[in-house]
């Protein structure tokens, strides 16, 4: 164990590595030496930052506490603190379960953490952060919370209801990250498109964007996660019109067929959905879409699930993830319905949903053979591994650059295709 070090922990999404890394600044402030997601941790504190969203991760989060709870009685680690969405939702089970855990904290009052160590939090550098993506790209989280009442989702019951950052405070955080050297911002909230009805009384996702492009130094801004039902199409005029916003659009459809919408609570029909995608493409020409499709939801049947098929053939997305539902305490989903699909048919049919997807990513990506495009590079390996405007960071295909230039990390090239695969391009740069 190292005194004066303190490791922390992030699982989940990228909403949770913000509040991470803002909390390991605060340690840095109060003379700590901080490391994120260490091969050896080994600090005076650990801090695991969880997730709970589904039940894969909340397994995840728990198998992680209890490996850390024997490095403790080992002596390895010092205090074990677990903090985030697990601890938010099930405090008083953790509590019970899990005794070797020094304390628990939730979402929101972690930020007692340092007073409960003998050191004060730092209010004036509350938007300040160690920043653990590669230096050129940053996460900015516009709002916390969720007014969205989808059947399914647990998100409203840890996080609360929406809260809108103020859009002064989020454009000052956006200069003091460019400061750090960021050029690309991944703007993300649990919906971004309902970003300003609380405090504005109005949706001002568009107005904000246009300001973030304003502030010198950032070169890409991109958006996840949209939501269809009433959708602030302004938005698309700003992504048209506005280079460096991202012809890139995160939102998560989850189904076509208006019975499972209607049971999902999801506010949108087949036909709305349908119409605003084609809006997108037509307000926005050459834009990527990025979705989200579940399958296994409570009643779908072969024909609602031969209708989401149709769907993804229709749409083309050219980036789209699935999974299978899962029946999460505490939802309307879970008290109102039975979750009659088996898991066996739940994962056949994903299987096949991913495979269609496979085919479609595939001559998604051999239409950019020959083009031109602006890439970014993120790391050096066998290749030299960057990305288009079309694709965010750990989740969408990659572009593999030759090194017969020498290229540096963080900087824009204009790169032209070569050969692709479903999943990744291959190119050369020309500058």
């Amino acid at each position: 164990m190292r005194k004066n070090k303190v490791d922390i922990i992030t699982l989940g999404c990228s909403k949770n590595l913000v509040d991470s890394e803002q909390l390991m600044r605060q340690f840095q402030l109060n003379g700590y030496t901080v490391t994120h997601d260490a091969e050896k941790v080994n600090g005076e504190f650990v801090v695991v930052n969880t997730c709970a969203f589904i039940g894969d991760a909340q397994e995840e989060s728990i198998n992680l506490i209890l490996a850390l709870g024997e490095e403790k009685d080992r002596g390895r680690i010092g205090k074990l603190f677990v903090m985030g969405c697990l601890s938010e939702r099930f405090l008083k089970e953790l509590k019970t379960e899990l005794p070797f855990v020094d304390r628990f904290y939730g979402k929101f009052n972690w930020k007692e953490l340092l007073n409960d160590i003998g050191k004060a939090y730092r209010p004036e550098s509350s938007t300040d952060r160690v920043v653990t993506t590669p230096k050129h790209y940053a996460y900015l989280k516009i709002a916390e919370g969720c007014n969205r009442t989808c059947s399914y989702c647990s998100i409203p019951i840890i996080t609360g209801k929406y809260r809108s950052r103020p859009m002064e405070e989020i454009v000052d955080e956006a200069r003091l990250l460019t400061r750090k050297g960021i050029k690309e911002i991944q703007l993300i909230a649990q919906d971004l498109t309902y970003y300003g009805l609380d405090v504005y009384r109005k949706a001002v996702l568009p107005e904000l964007v246009e300001r973030l492009s304003d502030v010198p130094g950032i070169e890409w801004i991109r958006l996840h996660y949209g939501y269809p039902s009433h959708f602030p199409h302004d938005l698309l005029r700003v992504m048209r019109e506005r280079e460096n916003v991202c012809k890139y659009l995160d939102i998560a459809l989850q189904h076509i067929s208006d019975p499972i919408l209607k049971r999902m609570r999801r506010r949108i029909t087949k036909q709305g959905t349908y119409e605003l995608i084609g809006h997108i493409r037509d307000e926005v020409p050459g834009i990527h879409l990025r979705t989200t499709l579940m399958v296994g939801y409570p009643g779908e049947t072969d024909e609602d699930f031969a209708e989401l098929m149709q769907f993804a053939k229709d749409a083309r997305f050219e980036r789209m993830g699935a999974f299978a539902y899962s029946h999460e305490v505490g939802t309307y989903s879970y008290k109102n319905h039975q979750d009659d699909v088996a898991d066996d048919v739940k994962q056949q049919r994903l299987d096949t949903l991913m495979r269609l997807q496979q085919k479609i990513s595939t001559e998604v990506q051999q239409e950019k053979v020959g083009k031109v495009f602006k890439v970014i590079v993120d790391r050096e390996e066998d290749f030299y591994i960057g990305r288009t405007e079309y694709d965010s960071p750990e989740v969408d295909p990659e572009i593999l650059i030759s090194k017969e230039k020498q290229l540096d990390i963080g900087q824009f090239y204009t790169v032209q295709v070569e050969s692709s695969e479903a999943f990744e391009l291959y190119g050369k740069a020309l500058v």
